[in-house]
């Protein structure tokens, strides 16, 4: 058997989203938000449901802290409504949504659980949707406004800051497939989005550091591995584009100062508007990343591959694939410069067993992670510099366009009476953190 220990500092955790978990929409003075809007509307989620009550967490973070210290979490990774601090997003701040998220940081630094705190997943305003939203270059200005808010209340108890949650999602599920908020599609618009993001994301990390030089700013991205379906030259070549056109589009812009060309390419006349300095701005020095990795993406030269035979698949129709995570990672560190690394989400969605005496028996997920730890640490060795690694999610929860049908959670939630259950892999995950090592 072998064994995988860990750095003795390494950072364990668990992460959420605020629309995902606290409920509470509008409740206390919180402003409406581009993800109530949406899901109250007709079609737009898979259940018909909404994230109206969620996994109440407003009402119940004292006891899901209960929950990260018994699972033995060293972090916990959530974000902040913005529409909750912001009800318009701008100017008129609501008293009521700041003192929660005081009460919800004190409650975890008074548990030894490392706030790790993300500004944006993806609920922006109504209010400043309606204004344009992120194709509006005046939303950054406001983000960065925002941005500094949270910090002067915020910052001397809390450490890392992330400005956004994976711009690509934004970007293009938000505003080219239009399955997220706001539900818009147009190619013009989705790459104005990307380059706004940008230029918040900019905008906020100088906001974050001119209100607090002590703590430490990132953000995080979504990654793919884009692997040749075959060893023919034609299959990486193949691969090696597909990387190139999507995986890229926000790496080379944080890490290098420009788009990839392949993107010049791609978009064609639909590249957004670039002023004077926007690139510096978006370029400047970062104190960490998060990397999201969920699945690969299997590509072949003369064909699209749907299903890789022999391979597991999660509920969300993901291959699991752990070995791709290694690889991305060291793809990564050796074409950009980087920051540390924080695993900011992995995880994964199994139709989890009940069984009668109440236990969760979720061996997939279990596996999953697992897996997925192991090659982790496989790419230390290699040489990359991970810190911290947050594990998606902490319970079941509103899983965006899906609603409540897919579960991600180390905890399960039972959303009719709001019960948590932590699962065989929480408990698991619970030894993993104590030991700091892992048996294959």
């Amino acid at each position: 058997m072998a064994t995988y220990k860990f750095p003795h500092n390494f950072l364990w955790g668990a992460a959420s989203a605020a629309y995902q978990v606290e409920g509470a929409w509008n409740e206390d003075g919180k402003g409406e938000s581009i993800w109530d809007r949406f899901s109250h509307t007709s079609g737009k989620i898979d259940d018909n449901l909404t994230g109206d009550i969620a996994c109440d967490h407003y009402h119940r973070f004292e006891e899901d802290i209960a929950l990260m210290r018994q699972l033995g979490l060293k972090a916990y990774r959530f974000s902040i409504g913005w529409a909750r601090v912001l009800p318009n997003g701008r100017e008129r701040i609501n008293p009521a949504g700041l003192d929660f998220y005081d009460r919800l940081v004190d409650a975890l630094c008074a548990a030894n659980v490392e706030p790790f705190l993300t500004l944006y997943h993806w609920d922006l305003p109504q209010a400043l949707q309606d204004e344009g939203g992120w194709e509006n270059r005046n939303t950054a200005y406001a983000f960065a406004d925002y941005s500094a808010l949270m910090v002067k209340r915020l910052g001397d108890r809390v450490k890392y800051w992330t400005t956004f949650n994976e711009p690509s999602v934004v970007t293009f599920d938000g505003n080219l497939s239009g399955k997220h908020a706001p539900g818009i599609q147009d190619a013009r618009v989705a790459y104005q989005v990307a380059h706004n993001l940008m230029v918040a994301h900019g905008l906020g990390v100088q906001a974050i550091r001119n209100t607090n030089s002590k703590v430490e700013a990132g953000i995080v991205l979504n990654l793919w591995m884009a692997d040749p379906a075959t060893d023919s030259p034609e299959d990486i070549a193949a691969a090696e584009t597909a990387w190139n056109s999507s995986e890229t589009l926000f790496l080379d812009p944080i890490f290098k100062g420009h788009y990839p060309l392949a993107a010049y390419d791609l978009v064609g006349e639909d590249m957004p508007k670039i002023q004077d300095g926007d690139m510096a701005l978006i370029s400047q020095e970062l104190d960490y990343v998060g990397i999201n990795f969920y699945s690969r993406n299997l590509v072949s030269a003369a064909q699209k591959i749907d299903k890789v035979p022999g391979s597991e698949y999660t509920e969300m129709g993901w291959e699991v694939c752990a070995p791709a995570m290694r690889r991305m990672l060291v793809k990564i560190n050796n074409a950009y410069k980087l920051p540390p690394i924080y695993i900011t989400e992995n995880g994964s969605a199994f139709k989890d067993e009940v069984s009668a005496d109440g236990k969760v028996h979720d061996p997939r997920r279990l596996d999953y992670l697992k897996q997925h730890f192991i090659q982790t640490r496989l790419a230390m060795q290699d040489g990359v510099d991970i810190r911290g690694y947050m594990v998606w999610s902490l319970m079941d929860n509103f899983e965006w366009g899906h609603g409540f049908t897919k579960r991600f959670g180390l905890v399960r939630v039972d959303y009719e009476t709001q019960k948590r259950t932590v699962k065989d892999s929480g408990d698991w995950y619970a030894e993993v953190t104590r030991t700091n090592q892992i048996h294959d």
